[in-house]
């Protein structure tokens, strides 16, 4: 059931916004769970989970019409774990700010909210009258899984990029899952993935 609920939010969020033809897709590889970024920045990653994420999505065209929040991208994507923990959808704002002449680096800020399937609400491992093998699965579960504390997320992201031609790039990408302590109180143990995506540009 959860699988197939994910699958119908990834549909839905990925046809919200998609055109007749993307004006880019990209497709990345990234390491699941990295805990140096959370424990530099303080947002808290919980190094519980391992494998690796593949991430699928496109971007919009600039929207020229919102030029007071500076004429975003809309992205959005999937990201499926090999190890098929948290897996989320992303729908959000991206910004690509030229480093210097067109057509070279540049850094790409986004934010935007995602839905996961992974852990939100783990039971109590210490909570009276359990059996031994209850508390054996919880204390388990404490150890190898994030509880995200709510299961819509917000999505902040960044990536350094390097514009090869007019169709190519790849970017040196970062994005973090947690719930602020906004969309839930208490658990907020949040997720950081780091890794490189390639991008085409139609």
């Amino acid at each position: 059931m959860k699988t197939a609920l994910f699958a119908a939010v990834a549909a839905a969020t990925l046809g919200l916004t998609a055109p007749a033809m993307a004006d880019e897709v990209f497709g990345g590889l990234y390491k699941h769970d990295v805990t140096f970024i959370g424990e530099a920045v303080g947002l808290g990653a919980a190094g519980r989970e391992d494998g690796v994420d593949v991430h699928l999505g496109y971007r919009t065209d600039r929207i020229e019409s919102l030029t007071w929040l500076g004429k975003p991208q809309v992205h959005a994507f999937v990201s499926i774990n090999s190890e098929n923990t948290s897996n989320f959808a992303a729908l959000g704002f991206n910004w690509k700010i030229e480093l210097g002449q067109q057509g070279g680096f540049y850094l790409r800020p986004g934010f935007g909210l995602a839905y996961t399937d992974g852990e939100a609400g783990l039971p109590p491992a210490n909570a009276p009258n359990l059996t031994p093998e209850e508390r054996a699965r919880r204390t388990n579960l404490y150890y190898t899984r994030i509880d995200f504390g709510s299961q819509v997320l917000f999505e902040p992201e960044l990536a350094l990029g390097y514009q090869f031609n007019d169709s190519w790039s790849a970017e040196l990408s970062y994005t973090h899952l947690s719930n602020g302590q906004i969309f839930a109180q208490g658990k907020n143990q949040g997720l950081d993935d780091v890794g490189v995506r390639l991008v085409y540009a139609f």
